[in-house]
């Protein structure tokens, strides 16, 4: 959506503003007896706009996400060969979780150690990222704060422990998916503060229904 859209798209929600004022004070005129209708602040539907502008939602897989979904297999028990909830083997860990994240990853460690970007050394290591050691017979997955999740060998299950590796005894850390970025505000936001100003202060609880709706469909690009 350009700015120019959006500003086409707030004049729309300023007409009907215009509207339902129009409408609301017939109604008022026509019945004295009319019940008086509650206030809401117009700041509530400019941040009500803004909150929508400035969602940090994209649909980006974060390593943060890697790291919530394998510690839904903790306590799966070590199968060799293992890739679903039943049994894992280290790397069918890898793959499950990836895949549930709508990522293809290889099935076997050899794969796995070439995917993404290769990261220098356990000190940059982030959350969500897959370290292959052991020679390149194992993987894990780095949970962050010196810990990981992995599938260790038979007789044993899908644990989150220390990590107890050195650089000197890592293959290769690859990063798959990227970190989560701070939240930045929509190039719209400023049009709330705007829109804010058209609503002079206060609207009816009518105008907030109606703009709460409005504000969906603009949030979900919608037309107005």
């Amino acid at each position: 959506m350009t700015v120019t859209d959006a500003i086409g798209r707030i004049a729309q929600i300023q007409a009907t503003l215009v509207q339902l004022d129009g409408g609301k004070t017939s109604a008022t005129s026509s019945s004295s007896a009319a019940p008086a209708v509650s206030s809401t602040s117009a700041t509530d539907f400019a941040s009500a706009l803004s909150g929508a502008l400035d969602s940090s939602s994209t649909g980006t897989v974060t390593g943060a996400d890697v790291v919530a979904d394998a510690k839904k297999y903790l306590g799966v028990p070590y199968v060799f060969g293992g890739t679903s909830a039943s049994g894992l083997d280290c790397s069918g860990l890898v793959q499950r979780v990836f895949k549930d994240l709508g990522i293809d990853v290889p099935r076997l460690v050899s794969g796995q150690s070439t995917v993404g970007t290769e990261v220098p050394s356990l000190a940059q290591a982030q959350p969500g990222d897959i370290i292959v050691t052991n020679g390149g017979e194992h993987i894990v997955i780095y949970a962050g704060d010196g810990k990981v999740i992995h599938a260790p060998s038979e007789g044993r299950n899908v644990s989150l422990v220390d990590n107890w590796m050195s650089d000197s005894d890592i293959v290769t850390i690859r990063r798959v998916v990227p970190q989560a970025a701070p939240a930045t505000s929509s190039p719209l936001t400023p049009y709330a503060s705007a829109l804010s100003g058209s609503l002079g202060g206060t609207a009816s609880s009518t105008q907030a229904d109606m703009l709460r709706s409005l504000f969906a469909s603009f949030a979900q690009g919608g037309s107005l």
